[in-house]
């Protein structure tokens, strides 16, 4: 008699918050061996446009990365049509909200790695230990543990766990390099017992615990669901995490709040660099909206600065006709 299959229970899409606050944003992955992925683009991208869903989607060999952002009703869609596809059944998102759409378009794209670590021959199943959010708190408090930052340097400048090393990179493919000579340069009397690392939503931590494990490292953990997931269930009051969370869409960042609601945070983006930059930023002398701010200030040209100024007046123009300029798309890789 043939096994009988259960299928794992769709995640419920939570209500938004407040009336403020209308549009979900679901961020979620897995890693799973998807030998037919290019086929299933075609699929994907009609379903996502059917129920009015904005975002992106990376699919490859190894499995599925994305955010989008809807109506609850079209987010749930979507979890539905997760939950009957054996491949991506049990993929667990993150919620949060917005007062608009945090997207201008809809793209399922593909991918030689669902996230660019420039290791695409790493088994992504080979992973760490997985350290559910109120669990970590204890992890990274205890004084035999290195807590790394797996995030690029202009995500970390806005917030991270107390204590976390900051690698300060560019990009995701110079974190191989960056912990191999790390943890090589620590004198013997230093080597960590355990070693934790985090990320936004878990999928870059996830896969540099692969990395370690690949390279002999056995002790390394990561936080399950990333920062987003921490400050969905972890309550102000009991977090060690500091200032907002760096997101790429057209929030910028989120932060957590009493109502355990991840919101739209205080940032907002340079469109001259790209750096998130904050009240006091704007404040300053140098800074002119839409075309530099203290990060870039002495880097801009003056022929982009003339380049900036006339997309920024487009730009006002669009708002002023009630219609969204696709200069404001962040283009953040």
């Amino acid at each position: 008699m043939p096994e009988t299959l259960i299928a794992p229970a769709v995640p419920p899409v939570p209500a938004a918050p407040d009336a403020a606050t209308p549009i979900i944003v679901a961020a979620f992955y897995k890693f799973v061996a998807l030998p037919d992925y290019a086929a299933r683009r075609a699929l994907l991208q009609t379903h996502c446009l059917r129920h009015g869903l904005l975002g992106t989607i990376l699919l490859a060999s190894e499995g599925i990365n994305g955010t989008v952002c809807g109506t609850r009703e079209a987010v749930q869609a979507l979890c539905d049509y997760f939950a009957r596809d054996a491949a991506f059944a049990g993929i667990t998102p993150k919620f949060s909200f917005a007062p608009e759409a945090a997207f201008h378009r809809m793209k399922v794209r593909l991918k030689t790695e669902i996230v660019s670590m420039g290791q695409p021959q790493l088994d992504p199943k080979n992973v760490g230990h997985y350290v559910p959010p109120n669990e970590w708190n204890a992890l990274i408090a205890r004084d035999d543990t290195l807590v790394i930052d797996t995030r690029n340097r202009y995500e970390v400048a806005i917030g991270s766990f107390e204590g976390a090393i900051n690698p300060e990179t560019n990009s995701f493919r110079e974190f191989p390099s960056w912990v191999d000579d790390y943890l090589r340069a620590l004198p013997a009397n230093a080597k960590p017992k355990n070693i934790a690392l985090f990320c936004t939503g878990g999928i870059r931590c996830e896969k540099a615990t692969a990395y370690l494990r690949a390279q002999g490292h056995n002790n390394v953990h990561h936080l399950q669901g990333g920062i987003l997931k921490y400050l969905e269930h972890v309550p102000p009051a009991a977090s060690t995490w500091q200032g907002d969370c760096f997101v790429f869409d057209q929030r910028v960042s989120v932060k957590s709040s009493d109502d355990k609601a991840l919101h739209q945070g205080d940032y907002d983006m340079c469109h001259a660099c790209r750096m998130p930059i904050s009240a006091a930023d704007k404040a300053e002398p140098v800074y002119e909206a839409g075309v530099q701010c203290p990060h870039c200030a002495d880097a801009v040209s003056e022929t982009d600065r003339q380049r900036f100024r006339e997309r920024q007046k487009q730009i006002k123009l669009s708002r002023a006709r009630g219609e969204k300029h696709l200069g404001q798309t962040q283009q953040i890789k």
